[in-house]
């Protein structure tokens, strides 16, 4: 799923592309994506784009008479700049928006895209700045706040780290791939309690996230320049963790360990985040049982390395 760096980056770009331009027609490629009906899609043939908006993980399009479209990408959806001419139909389009041209930009069209079948990303159209209300979650921008607001909204509710940075009502934009990299970043355990921190880990964890989001930002929008993304991914090379199940950390060259729960991994270095032990993946724990290994040693003799 897009997360913070990547969405700050697609509004950037968008907002270049689309501002002060009009929006001459939406052809849906799968009307499942619309999940409003009033007003409807129609209302926006025609429509200026006066600005684009990020909330949390979503893209709002600000148009005429406060008129707005909401896009959630979700895990799988994309967002594509075809020029004029080119094709911008196929497999796993949603939605293409045509816009016009503009001095110095030539028309070309938006492209939606989802590479999945479980049809998970979203369109809606809706009027009226109350009507975004209920696409804010309410998730704390970690770049804008201060210290104490970043302690106190960590330690306001009692869960894992790694279920508190990625709970869009507690923070903004972080997803699973940047807060393996962040809690890598501060030396923290993904299963570490969000209220059992000290004021130190706190301060290290805060760095973290600022630090972490600040440079994959910079470093995607080096990458895009004044083009469109076109390649936006989770997992890239220059990760430390994320997607690194068995990879030298960066580090200390200890393999990365991973915990799997249904589509979703938690990646960490034992040496760096948590002392040596091997979290029990619980599906693996659970057959394994009293064989889980519990430390890299262990795991090595287990392996015979």
């Amino acid at each position: 799923m897009p997360e913070y760096p990547d969405v700050v980056v697609y509004q950037e770009r968008l907002t270049s592309y689309l501002v002060g331009r009009t929006l001459d027609d939406v052809r849906l490629g799968s009307p499942f994506v619309v999940r409003t009906v009033d007003p409807p899609l129609t209302a926006a043939k025609g429509a200026k784009v006066h600005r684009v908006k990020r909330l949390g993980k979503r893209l709002v399009l600000e148009l005429d008479e406060q008129l707005f479209i909401v896009l959630h990408l979700m895990i799988a959806g994309r967002l594509r700049w075809r020029r004029k001419g080119l094709k911008t139909t196929g497999r796993g389009v949603l939605a293409v928006f045509d816009i016009s041209d503009a001095p110095g930009r030539p028309a070309g069209c938006l492209v939606f895209t989802e590479a999945s079948k479980k049809k998970r990303a979203s369109l809606h159209v809706v009027r009226g700045l109350d009507s975004l209300l209920p696409f804010n979650r309410g998730g704390l921008d970690v770049s804008r706040c201060s210290p104490s607001a970043f302690a106190a909204r960590v330690r306001s509710e009692r869960h894992t780290l790694k279920r508190t940075l990625t709970d869009p009502r507690l923070f903004d934009g972080i997803g699973n791939a940047y807060s393996d990299e962040i809690l890598h970043r501060a030396g923290l355990s993904p299963v570490q309690l969000s209220t059992n921190l000290s004021d130190q880990a706190v301060c290290r964890l805060h760095d973290a996230c600022t630090a972490v989001l600040s440079e994959w930002t910079e470093r995607l929008r080096a990458e895009v320049g004044d083009g469109f993304p076109d390649k936006v991914t989770a997992f890239r090379d220059e990760m430390a963790v994320h997607g690194k199940y068995r990879q030298p950390c960066p580090s200390c060259a200890t393999p990365i360990q991973r915990i799997v729960k249904a589509e979703n991994e938690v990646n960490y270095c034992p040496t760096c985040q948590t002392g040596g032990k091997l979290l029990a993946d619980r599906a693996l724990s659970r057959l394994l049982k009293t064989d889980w290994p519990r430390s890299l040693a262990e795991l090595d003799e287990r392996l015979g390395r």
